[in-house]
């Protein structure tokens, strides 16, 4: 054994205790002056930010004390401290910084994202909060920093390409139009039974529509009421939609649930924020069409090809029209800009007991018609928040009021700006008026002597009491209120018509619609939480109490003494009740959660509901409900941490369960009666309107879903993949009725079954962390299929030629279009049953599937000093019907695209539109009747867009004197990649009007 001598063993100890001070002591380790500072008291002060904007509610404390402060509104702080404590800056989503205190007396903080301590950010689950590392559900999430960036007045755009499983879209580029929105597919057969359910505040807001099919024209689909949401007022968004998040809500959940949670007031002294913003838009895309002379040249060659001469009412070629002339006429009519302005103000603060936010909005925006057209919308938003000195009482109150006025033209012009010869007459005379061209022509204008008008008015109102009746006991209730009244109108003044007709007031019409609902809310909840050693329970029971009424007046008025009086029905000749119906829907439900977890890696969550709805007759108005989802955080296990030390996070989770659906509208299984409209023996009669049912219930969708999510170097790389499987059966349909009956069909329920699979994959990565530079991305990808797997006796029925087993629900049966005859030039079409004729019954079974094949998005946020750039680029790939669509017959007198030159002129050619015809080659019209009925009209409509970019410079304060200042550029719709020959592949409408590009430029001022 060999002795370590004295000296050696001094020198051991010697460098062990330096050693120890040296890795344990940090603080020296950064600072070894430090100790040389003498220990004074001092009182340190300093901003807290993140690079742009003041971050309130950082905790300061001092490190090994009890002494702790939070920043304000401003992110200012004040703390009293040592020259030698070290300060502890932490706040979720950041990372914690720890910074020594030295001799310095003013300490400004910027500080970072941390993608770790995001897992421990709150999701929003609807009835609970839980941590997003502790969720067993399928929940997406963005906030208000992604929904501020972008310059949109309707949630669900704020909501495109930014989530996956969600896919949004535009109907209409028409301010005040609407949305269409699928969450992991659709469900039902009917198109109106898809929609998800919303949830402001914790009241559930009715997505119903609110129009009707005869007035609002302008605006295709239905008007979305989303639009009386102001997207800047709200906090977050989140989407529930795999069973374990959904089975909670029940019935209401079935095709996923959107959570809209609007800001509340912060602790801080009063604060004043004042945004000011101006731009323009125009449409994104147009269809590039044929000029005078390729139009002349079509329109020649088919009084050619048809052996005919002109004839009289042949303007444009027969010498009327002016041959020379050139009018772009999509330039002319939707090639307008939009101007937009916005202003918004707010103010907010209160002390640790109470905080209150007040929020104002007023958006203006003109339209691209020529004319005088605008879109007005003024929002109000108002939270008060209290909490009682002894932490136990605490209440919640928010309102929003949203008054909006929309004036547009009565139809969308955009599809006459496509079929417009190109060298059709001017618009105006030499006197200004508009130009009839000798009775020659329609004018385009005279269509906007018909308007459209909508007023609406929509107050949601919320409060939320809880009280603390235990540590671990909590009773809440929440009182919920909605009234949404909303008025449109369209007319058809006889100005519309060619004055030669001398067509008097006693030829205009009006038709008008008004509606009125109110809706009503009662939660009362309360939970219990408790911890045993390493485990961990949660148990939530409550029960909701919902009505809702609706009231609802669609009339038709014709002839008026004056186009004056148009507006006033008393002044009409006749007035006709087209709709006069009043509807209460009554729900009630009792609901509960029981979560368990142990150890901080397994976690179980069982969800479920009774559900009660007077949609359903006796016997069949209630159903159960329910899901279990588990989760099994094995980044927490002692090998994991051993073996891989590069994987930060990891967790399985999977769910399974059932939910609801009673989306049918109201009174459908009873027997009811209207007013038969005529007048007999001075008595106006009742006809039945509907066939009595009680038999028929929910429909039922059955969610799986199994996810993994990873982590990796410390989260810098964050990826989820998820498969899901989702069985709705059990489908509320109209079943076919013989003729006898007197009715079309009657509801019921069919055996119909509905799946939709797919898988979602979610990247996020933090590409650059550093002082001055940071850039962030995240990736969403969804690869969704539809399909219906059973139908029982579908064929024979009124559906057979809608539906295919096997295939998705959203699918054309079409003609297979064959090519054109080399000799004859007329297009050719598969003859299926080989019978030597072409027939839709028999030869319509060419299938085109509608649904997006995948779709996605790509974001981006890079930091640089004060500069911050934020982008978006969306994907989708899909099929859609080609511009071609909407063009009518190439030959005809309506202008076509340039694709259309490519055509057959003589035997032998190759080309891709058949012979050119006028429409007297009965032959050719067929074989064209039938190629707009084939998959030749379908096409790719795949497309990646610019879809938002938004680049933000924020003033150095010290420059201000205290004024924070920022100035923002943002862009929507910027540009679009794609080979659509079409106007926009976006929109399912190819005659409205596409999206618009919208520039705007903004200050934001915070006083």
């Amino acid at each position: 054994m060999k002795i370590i001598s004295l000296k050696k063993g001094r020198l051991i100890l010697w460098y062990t205790l330096i050693s120890v001070i040296f890795l344990y002591c940090p603080t020296i380790k950064a600072n070894p002056t430090l100790s040389k500072l003498p220990n004074q008291q001092l009182q340190i002060t300093g901003t807290i930010t993140d690079g742009t904007l003041p971050l309130a509610g950082v905790t300061i404390k001092v490190k090994g004390a009890t002494t702790s402060v939070v920043s304000d509104f401003d992110g200012k702080y004040s703390i009293t401290a040592h020259s030698t404590d070290t300060l502890i800056f932490s706040y979720l989503g950041y990372k914690t910084i720890e910074l020594i205190v030295g001799n310095r007396k003013v300490i400004d903080v910027k500080m970072f994202d941390d993608t770790t301590s995001l897992r421990e950010v709150t999701v929003n689950a609807g009835y609970y909060k839980v941590k997003d590392k502790e969720r067993t559900g399928s929940i997406s999430k963005i906030g208000s920093k992604d929904i501020e960036k972008q310059p949109v007045t309707n949630v669900l755009a704020a909501m495109q390409g930014r989530m996956a499983g969600v896919n949004i879209t535009q109907n209409t580029g028409v301010a005040g139009g609407g949305f269409d929105i699928q969450i992991r597919g659709q469900n039902s057969l009917r198109s109106d039974g898809n929609r998800p359910l919303y949830i402001i505040d914790g009241v559930p807001y009715s997505s119903d529509a609110v129009g009707s099919d005869l007035t609002g024209i302008v605006l295709p689909g239905p008007t979305s009421p989303l639009n009386s949401i102001n997207p800047t007022d709200i906090e977050s968004i989140e989407v529930l939609k795999d069973a374990d998040a959904t089975a909670i809500y029940g019935s209401r959940g079935a095709n996923g649930v959107v959570l809209i949670t609007t800001k509340k007031g912060k602790e801080g002294k009063t604060r004043f924020t004042a945004n000011v913003s101006g731009g323009f838009g125009s449409v994104t895309r147009l269809m590039k069409l044929m000029d005078t002379q390729q139009y002349l040249q079509m329109r020649k060659e088919a009084f050619v090809n048809d052996g005919i001469l002109y004839g009289p009412a042949d303007y444009d070629v027969n010498g009327t029209w002016d041959q020379n002339r050139y009018t772009d006429w999509q330039e002319v009519l939707i090639g307008g800009t939009s101007e937009i302005s916005d202003v918004q103000a707010s103010i907010s603060g209160g002390s640790s007991g109470t905080q209150f936010l007040i929020n104002g909005n007023f958006h203006k925006e003109t339209t691209v018609f020529p004319g005088n057209y605008n879109y007005r919308k003024g929002n109000l938003h108002a939270n008060l928040n209290h909490e009682s000195e002894n932490k136990k009482f605490h209440i919640n109150f928010s309102m929003g009021y949203t008054a909006q006025q929309n004036n547009q033209p009565g139809i969308d012009i955009t599809q006459e700006a496509i079929l417009l010869p190109p060298n059709a007459p001017a618009l105006y005379d030499s006197q200004g008026n508009l130009n009839w061209e000798n009775s020659t022509w329609n004018n385009p204008l005279s269509n906007l002597e018909g308007k459209y008008t909508s007023r609406s008015n929509d107050l949601f109102a919320n409060s939320l009491l809880s009280y603390n009746i235990l540590p671990n006991l909590i009773s809440k209730i929440s009182f919920g209120f909605t009234d949404t009244r909303f008025d449109d109108s369209r007319t058809q003044p006889s100005t519309m018509y060619d004055p030669a007709y001398g067509l008097g007031s006693e030829y205009s019409s009006i038709y008008v619609n008004n509606t009125v609902r109110k809706s009503w809310i009662i939660e009362p909840q309360i939970s219990w939480s408790k911890k045993f050693g390493k485990a961990k329970t949660e148990v939530l029971i409550g029960s909701t109490f919902q009505q809702q009424t609706t009231n609802q007046l669609v009339q038709e008025a014709n002839g008026f003494s004056s186009n004056s009086l148009i507006y006033n029905l008393s002044s009409a000749f006749h007035v006709f009740d087209l709709v006069d119906s009043e509807s209460v829907y009554k729900y009630q439900a009792f609901f509960g959660r029981f979560n368990f977890s142990l150890n901080e890696r397994y976690i179980l969550n069982f969800t479920g509901r009774r559900d009660g709805s007077s949609r359903f007759g006796p016997g069949r108005q209630f159903a159960t409900f329910g899901a279990i989802g588990s989760a099994w955080l094995f980044s927490n296990e002692t090998f994991v941490k051993e073996k891989l030390g590069f994987l930060s996070f990891g967790k399985l989770r999977v769910s399974y369960g059932t939910t609801g659906n009673d989306q049918i509208g109201d009174y459908q299984f009873l027997d009811t009666y209207g007013s038969s409209g005529n007048n007999y023996g001075g008595v106006n009669g009742l006809e039945p309107t509907r066939l009595f049912n009680p038999n028929f219930g929910w429909e039922t969708n059955k969610k799986l879903e199994l996810a993994l999510e990873t982590g990796f170097l410390k989260d810098r790389i964050f990826i989820t993949a998820g498969w899901y499987s989702n069985r709705s059966s059990n489908q509320l349909v109209g079943i076919p009725l013989p003729a006898t009956t007197g009715f079309n069909s009657i509801q019921a329920n069919l055996d119909a079954t509905v799946q939709n699979r797919g898988i979602e994959l979610t990247l996020r990565t933090v590409n650059f962390q550093k002082e001055s530079f940071n850039w962030t991305s995240s990736f969403n990808l969804t690869i969704a299929r539809n399909k219906l797997l059973s139908f029982p006796d579908l064929q024979g029925s009124t559906y057979e030629n809608q539906f295919v087993i096997g295939q998705p629900l959203n699918i054309k049966k079409v003609y297979h279009y064959t090519g054109i005859d080399p000799t004859t030039g007329i297009y050719q079409f598969e003859d299926f049953n080989k019978d030597g004729l072409i027939t839709a019954a028999e030869d319509k079974q060419s299938i085109r599937d509608l649904n997006p094949k995948y779709f996605g998005g790509f974001q981006n946020t890079i930091t640089y000093k004060n500069w911050q750039l934020d982008f978006l680029f969306q994907f989708v790939n899909q099929l859609n019907y080609s511009g071609s669509y909407s063009t009518g017959l190439p030959g005809a007198m309506a202008n076509q695209p340039v694709t259309v030159l490519n055509h057959w002129q003589n035997p032998g050619d190759t080309a891709t539109y058949q012979q050119y015809t006028t429409g007297v080659n009965s032959e050719a019209m067929n074989a064209f009747y039938k190629f707009y009925a084939s998959d030749a009209m379908i096409s790719d409509a795949s497309y990646i867009r610019l879809k938002n970019l938004s680049l933000s410079y924020t003033i150095p304060e010290q420059w201000l004197k205290g004024v924070k200042c920022r100035l923002v550029f943002q862009g929507q719709n910027l540009f679009t990649i794609t080979s659509y020959k079409g106007a926009d592949p976006e929109s399912r409408f190819t005659t409205s009007l596409p999206p618009l590009r919208v520039f705007t430029t903004g200050l934001q001022l915070t006083f």
